[in-house]
């Protein structure tokens, strides 16, 4: 029986988000456990899809709150490191729109920390897709043995990127030198209008993808927000329409996105390969769940997104009995 499980490895993240009561009042702090990658990984056990999350995970306060959430969501950890550094701390505020704006503490922190000998010992097994991205893949000096780590997965695993550009941790010049060495790497690359606009500044979005394409990357999925999300499969364009939710705020909202393509995917027997058996018709129902599970993730407070029984009927498009890989 092919190995369902998607890996996902990356950082968690202390997300702080901010409240000051009232005049003279000292600041308080609301700590919620985040980390693009983690939000991921929590989306996709919540559906239903069998997750392994590989992380440095600090030993302090913010740790155990990042294992609790990962374990109860359903998520395996046991291939986590135990770090003794830090662990990442962001500050998040909300502009008008309910979009999150950090300030990240991550000089030293535990995500970035990975050693050629740890992810060497994680290589196996990776299941039928391996997503990564963000920070973690961005920064020294861990960003270059997660590459290493993706060449070898590619054997056998799909491989997904969501860059995630975070300009005040990283500079945006830094994505734009690895972007073309990540799509060689990837077979998914899932990116916002944000992350695209850092990305390529002043260009065309066909150009762009047609780039991307060239690179290696065969599917591009772009988020754009309450417009739903525009996707490329070897060219071949896609536009999914966003559907209506009161916004409660975004944050996580992309993450979720990207769990419930995944998902969609996996169950219908596409990932595990270069997506050989991947149609445009699929990709449209694909897209098409993962805009419901974002727009269900937007309707809540932070990075919480659904379980599968909190999706109605027509939202659970991907199939109860999971297709063979490959299959069409």
């Amino acid at each position: 029986m092919p190995d369902s499980t998607i890996t996902v490895l990356g950082e968690c993240v202390a997300d702080a988000f901010t409240r000051h009561d009232a005049a003279g009042a000292p600041l308080v702090l609301d700590v919620h456990p985040g980390g693009g990658p983690a939000n991921t990984a929590v989306a996709l056990a919540r559906l239903g899809t069998p997750t392994r999350f590989l992380g440095r995970i600090s030993t302090d306060a913010f740790g155990e709150l990042f294992r609790q959430r990962l374990t109860t969501s359903g998520v395996d950890v046991t291939g986590c490191i135990e770090a003794p550094e830090p662990s990442t701390l962001a500050i998040a505020g909300l502009d008008g729109e309910g979009q999150a704006v950090y300030s990240f503490y991550a000089e030293g922190t535990a995500d970035w920390q990975w050693t050629g000998q740890e992810l060497e010992a994680a290589s196996e097994p990776t299941g039928a897709c391996v997503h990564t991205g963000s920070l973690a893949l961005a920064r020294d000096p861990g960003g270059p043995r997660i590459e290493e780590f993706l060449e070898r997965s590619r054997a056998h695993a799909t491989v997904c990127i969501d860059p995630n550009v975070r300009p005040r941790s990283v500079p945006p010049t830094v994505y734009r030198g690895k972007i073309l060495r990540w799509c060689a790497l990837a077979d998914i690359i899932r990116l916002s209008e944000d992350d695209l606009a850092h990305l390529a500044p002043d260009q065309s979005q066909a150009p762009v993808f047609d780039r991307w394409h060239a690179a290696g990357a065969r599917l591009i999925v772009l988020t754009r927000g309450a417009h739903g999300a525009v996707a490329s499969l070897d060219g071949r364009r896609v536009i999914i329409p966003g559907i209506p939710v009161e916004v409660v705020d975004t944050v996580g909202a992309g993450d979720a996105f990207t769990a419930g393509l995944l998902h969609h995917l996996d169950a219908n027997g596409h990932l595990g390969g270069r997506l050989q058996s991947l149609a445009v018709e699929d990709l449209d129902a694909a897209c098409a769940f993962a805009v419901r599970v974002a727009a269900a993730t937007c309707a809540v407070r932070g990075a919480q997104p659904p379980w599968a029984y909190e999706l109605d009927d027509s939202a659970v498009a991907a199939p109860a009995v999971r297709r063979p890989r490959g299959a069409t």
